[in-house]
């Protein structure tokens, strides 16, 4: 397969109406806590380890551009960090006013991710007045959950997420969860899966640790793919380790849940499967829909790349519609594909895969010296053992019913026709 080509997909994409994604994060990595995981901890030293407010003037300049480039009905700001509740109520209602004044009569949705110990009545009134979808992220029970996400004083956090959902949940606060598999993780899928249904999540997102860090200072930092010098961080899924909680948290949703909870990975394999574009840009074959926008204004190719050789620009002196149009971020998005050694480009799963992340290529092929996803072993574990069960659905699809039909079939392969549906 050429490399260096273009598909008409994405020409067609090319072509096509100005729709993309940013992850505006005003106070910049500014948190609460000091998770140890953290990949976005040590940005504020690019900017000397100062992480000043998004000023009211700039804020203002980036919705206007955001809502000005977006050239489709609705727009989607998604507030990030760091903690985003650090800024204060007060923040949000003058971005909200911010978001009516240049609306230009498309809709307006807000989308907050927080770590849901900052969670208070007055903030889920706020967002449940105000029609925000919350994002809290929960690595699962109580320990592994604790193991690396804890505050500044190197104290525990669960319980005051746990607090924070109940919060959210009694003021009808509408939210989904993110949980990052770790390396505590590892041989505990069914229990992490059940107990975030048990805190009422029906939207679920798992993320996959897989950093190389470098000492800096007498201290590890997170670094990029390819850094001279890195290792693999102790936190690091195994690529086993994250194939078989994929699998144990796939065959209780696939035998009980599908329909009923939603969870992106597995959403997104189906539609690999399908033939569509995912909902995930890590399972597509290109990237580069989803810039980051810092608390000054410099943009980014994406939240994993914030370093400077994939600074876009600034918006105090460029647009975001010009960056993001701009041929270093097509480029970018291309490279997912054009990086891929020939082994992943003649996988067998390469159509549901597509190399994940760029950020998680540590292995080095002998193509060329290119680099595959380090969990790669994991990921063809997992679409192996789904493989039956996503050609079920697709099939299911095609006759126009319900994914969900496929539970009772597969409690019948797997042999729990005893088991009652949760």
């Amino acid at each position: 397969m050429k490399r260096n080509i273009l598909t008409f997909e994405e020409a067609l994409r090319r072509n096509a109406p100005t729709a993309f994604s940013t992850l505006v994060k005003p106070a910049g990595s500014a948190c609460n806590l000091r998770c140890r995981y953290c990949y976005y901890l040590d940005k504020s030293r690019l900017y000397d380890n100062r992480q000043p407010v998004m000023s009211e003037e700039l804020l203002e300049t980036y919705i206007r551009q955001y809502i000005e480039a977006n050239e489709v009905p609705e727009v989607t700001f998604i507030w990030h960090g760091g903690e985003p509740l650090l800024l204060g109520k007060d923040y949000y209602e003058k971005a909200l006013a911010l978001q009516r004044r240049y609306a230009d009569g498309k809709r307006i949705e807000n989308v907050l991710q927080t770590n849901g110990t900052l969670l208070t009545e007055d903030w889920c009134r706020f967002f449940a007045a105000n029609g925000f979808l919350v994002g809290v992220s929960v690595d699962g029970p109580e320990d592994i959950h604790d193991a690396f996400r804890q505050n500044r004083d190197g104290g525990v956090t669960f319980r005051r997420v746990e607090e924070g959902i109940a919060l959210l949940q009694r003021f009808g606060v509408e939210y989904n969860t993110l949980s990052v598999v770790s390396r505590a993780s590892e041989e505990r899928g069914r229990e992490v899966y059940r107990f975030l249904k048990s805190l009422g999540s029906r939207y679920i997102q798992f993320l996959p640790a897989v950093e190389h860090i470098r000492e800096e200072g007498g201290r590890p930092v997170v670094v990029p793919p390819g850094t001279s010098g890195s290792r693999a961080a102790e936190w690091s899924v195994s690529a086993t380790g994250y194939g078989k909680f994929l699998n144990d948290v796939f065959d209780e949703w696939v035998t009980a849940d599908v329909g009923t909870c939603f969870v992106q990975m597995f959403d997104a394999t189906l539609a690999g499967w399908c033939g569509v574009r995912p909902g995930v840009c890590s399972m597509a074959e290109t990237c580069g829909d989803a810039l980051a926008v810092e608390h000054n204004g410099d943009v980014y190719s994406c939240d994993h790349f914030v370093y400077p050789e994939y600074r876009l620009g600034n918006i105090r002196e460029d647009t975001l519609k010009n960056m993001y149009r701009s041929s270093r971020q097509f480029a970018f998005g291309l490279e997912k594909r054009n990086s891929l050694p020939a082994e992943c480009l003649r996988c067998r799963y390469y159509f549901a895969c597509r190399g994940g992340c760029p950020k998680h290529r540590f292995e080095r092929n002998g193509d060329g010296g290119k680099h595959k996803n380090a969990l790669c072993e994991g990921f063809r574990m997992f679409f192996a053992h789904a493989e039956p069960y996503m050609e079920y659905m697709r099939e299911l699809l095609a006759q126009g019913q319900p994914p969900a039909f496929v539970r009772p079939w597969a409690r019948r392969r797997m042999g729990l026709d005893g088991i009652v549906e949760n």
